[in-house]
Order: C-alpha cells, then sequence, then structure tokens
C-alpha cells in the first residue's frame, strides 16, 4: 500500500472544518490524505455492498437485477469522487452527479420514499468510517486527522442525498405529465422489429418509470377499443388504444389476478393473448398474437372474448405462410392432379383422416360418414397414386402439414 510511512509521524489537518457544497474542497484533510485512502476502495466498495445488502435485502434484488453493473459503478464514482476531491479540490463530479440522481429515480420508479436509500448512505459512511480508522491506526494518523474526516464524510453523504433528491423530485414532477407519452413510446419500442438495443431499452424504462419485468404478455385488442379500458388496467399494464392496433403489454405471467384484471377492463372487447415471453421476444409474441386475431377475424379459430396464442400454436405454425404452405400441398398432391374435383376432394379428405389418425378403415369411415370398404378402395386408389409418398416418413410428415393446413384454411371455424 503506498501512503506516508509511520517513521514520518502523523498527519495533521491544515484548515478549519467547513461543510462543502457540490465541487468544494473537503477541508480540512490534507491532499495527502487521498493517497492512503485510495487503494482502500475495491475492497471498500465489496464491503459496503455486502452490509447495505443485509440491512436493507431490498438492494439485494437490485444487485443481481440489469442494473447491477450501473448501481455498483454508482457506488465506485461516489468514493472515488471523494477521495479525488481531497486529492484535487477542482476534479468534475459530473458522473457522480449523475448516478446519484439515477438512484433517486430508481428508488421513485420503485415506489419508495428516499428514508431507504438515506439509510444506505449513512451505512455506507460508517463503513467507510470505520476502514479509516484501520487505515489510522496502520499509519499512526493523528485522531484529529480521523475525526476531521467523519466530519468531511458525513458532510459528503449529505451531498450524495441532496443529488438523489434532484432525482427523485425529477420523476415525481413529470409523472402526472410525460410518464403516459413515454410508456406508449416504450411500449412501441419494446415490440418493434429489429430489436432495439437493451441500453435504449433502459434508458426508456428509467425515463417512464417503469420496471422491466422477467417476463410479459403482449395482447391485441380489435379495433376500435373502447377509451375506458385503460381505466380499468393495473398501472403497470404498457398500452395504447388510439393506434390503428390498439394494444396492450402485461408485466409478468397471465396469473388468474391478471386474467380477472383483462376480463373487467376488457368488458367483451375482444382481444388475444400472445405467449408469455422475456421482454426481449415480446416483438415474436406481439406478431404471434396480430396473425391469430386475423385467423379469428377470417373465421379459421372461433372468437372467444380472450383467445390466447397458447390454445392455437398448431394453427399458427400450419398457417404462418399460407403461400408457402399451398406450393407444399400442390408437390405432395401433384399425383392427384387430372382427376374430377370431387373425386380427388373425397380422396384428399380420406387421406387426411388416415394421415392423421392412424385408424383402421372402419374409424375412419364413421369420422367421414361412408362403409369401411369406400375407405379401403380409397386407399387402394391413393396408394397407386401416391406410392412411397406414405411410406417415407419426411414426405409422410410434409404430406400431414399441408394438408392439415389445407384443412385448416377451408373449415368455417375450428378450436
Amino acid at each position: 500500500m503506498t501512503g506516508r510511512p509511520e517513521s514520518e509521524g502523523p498527519l495533521m489537518p491544515s484548515t478549519a472544518r467547513t461543510t462543502p457544497e457540490a465541487g468544494e474542497p473537503l477541508d480540512p484533510l490534507p491532499r495527502e490524505f487521498a493517497a492512503l485512502i485510495r487503494p482502500e476502495l475495491p475492497d471498500l466498495v465489496r464491503e459496503i455492498g455486502t452490509e447495505v445488502t443485509r440491512a436493507y435485502p431490498v438492494y439485494g434484488r437490485l444487485l443481481d437485477g440489469p442494473d447491477a453493473d450501473a448501481i455498483h459503478q454508482g457506488v465506485e464514482r461516489a468514493l472515488a469522487a471523494f477521495v479525488d476531491r481531497v486529492a484535487d479540490p477542482g476534479t468534475s463530479s459530473a458522473l457522480r452527479d449523475e448516478a446519484l440522481r439515477r438512484f433517486g429515480r430508481v428508488e421513485a420508479y420503485e415506489g419508495r420514499d428516499l428514508d431507504t436509500l438515506q439509510g444506505a448512505y449513512r451505512l455506507g459512511a460508517r463503513v467507510a468510517l470505520r476502514r479509516a480508522r484501520i487505515v489510522g491506526r496502520r499509519y499512526r494518523l493523528s485522531p484529529t486527522l480521523v475525526l476531521a474526516f467523519a466530519d468531511a464524510l458525513f458532510a459528503y453523504v449529505e451531498e450524495l442525498e441532496a443529488l438523489s433528491r434532484e432525482g427523485y423530485a425529477e420523476v415525481r414532477a413529470r409523472a402526472s405529465s410525460e410518464v403516459p407519452a413515454l410508456r406508449r413510446q416504450l411500449l412501441h419500442l419494446l415490440l418493434a422489429t429489429p430489436r432495439p438495443s437493451r441500453a435504449a431499452v433502459s434508458r426508456l424504462c428509467e425515463a417512464a418509470a417503469w420496471q422491466p419485468p422477467e417476463e410479459c404478455v403482449p395482447v391485441v385488442l380489435r379495433p376500435p377499443a373502447p377509451a375506458r379500458i385503460e381505466a380499468g388496467l393495473a398501472p403497470d399494464v404498457l398500452a395504447d388504444l388510439v393506434g390503428p392496433q390498439p394494444l396492450l403489454l402485461v408485466p409478468g405471467g397471465l396469473t388468474p389476478g391478471r386474467l380477472a384484471m383483462l376480463g373487467t377492463a376488457l368488458a367483451g372487447t375482444p382481444a388475444v393473448l400472445g405467449l408469455t415471453v422475456p421482454p426481449t421476444q415480446a416483438a415474436d409474441s406481439f406478431r404471434w398474437a396480430r396473425r391469430l386475431l386475423q385467423l379469428v377475424d377470417e373465421g379459421v379459430v372461433a372468437e372467444t372474448p380472450l383467445t390466447a396464442c397458447e390454445d392455437h400454436l398448431a394453427t399458427l405454425w400450419l398457417l404462418s405462410d399460407p403461400p408457402l404452405v399451398s406450393h407444399l400441398a400442390a408437390r405432395e398432391l401433384a399425383p392427384l392432379d387430372g382427376l374430377p374435383p370431387s373425386r380427388r376432394d373425397r380422396l384428399v379428405e380420406t387421406l387426411r383422416v388416415h394421415v392423421s389418425t392412424r385408424a383402421p378403415a372402419e374409424q375412419v369411415g364413421e369420422m367421414l360418414g361412408v362403409h369401411a370398404q369406400t375407405v379401403r378402395y380409397r386407399l387402394r386408389s391413393l396408394d397407386a397414386r401416391l406410392g412411397d409418398r406414405l411410406a417415407d416418413p419426411d414426405r409422410r410428415f410434409a404430406l400431414e402439414a399441408a394438408l392439415r393446413s389445407l384443412h385448416l384454411q377451408g373449415r368455417g371455424g375450428t378450436k
């Protein structure tokens, strides 16, 4: 460790104490003191983190979340700025100031008052003072200097608290005006393709006072959506009901409470629930929900007050690209071309039931409403025309997928 050797005697404060304002010197600490305390900072940051999360478990969750790096950097900057100001009173503290304001904004987003954060600051100061006393004994520093350090440190904490109050007040002041617009912007950013950068999402989440969840559910509504819906939504639900595609983003999974909330808020307005996914996959889930709403409107899928993508995954997959399915069906059913349309349709429907159920002729006949012998005759005709297609696993799978897709598109409604 660098610093003043014991043989040179204790460092003494040179001036009387004054409470520092932002950017002012931390009198009466001599500049040499910075060289003694700076090497302690890495261990001090870790020790403060341990003590604070033990005393305030709520911060343990934040330190395990996506903002952990930013929080660690903020603590490091706050401590380093103190030492830098001792070494050079003219050092800029702009990065530290923004980090401390951000801490205040986070408290506002999380719905806490500032008492918890102020308690954490003061606990951190006590941990730092404990470390300074160890350094003082190691270097035989004057007790007067250690006391001066304590005075300067707690005055510095008051400065940090003032900066956090600024950030806290900033969020509270704009909550009633800017936040709704920012949340609509955030909703569209989360559902955008290509996917936005994590930094862009994080900045807008902070500005919109919205805590990113681990998972979310996009919801699309048939336009026009009544404006009254928004009043029935939970405060953390993102909504845009005035655009060409009314939509919501529900944080968390579809718990009974969330489903009840949606049922009450929508009050009969038809809607499609996307899959529950991480926010990074929200755009995909939104796309699937929009496609399912289109299938409902086309009559392919039966309409319900809340239609869930989870219940129609196979349908979404089979109808994800209808032109491609048409080409696949045309290839696999080419041997039936040239037959009279009515006979071809009967053979195709018999083939669909046969390959999808693997049932004997008697059961297939019951499903189709024809005699088993008729089914056997049709199957022999199909074997003769399709050849190895029914024996080859890959061709049989392609044939079944094409037949199921054609069947879905040709029905008046299905679940």
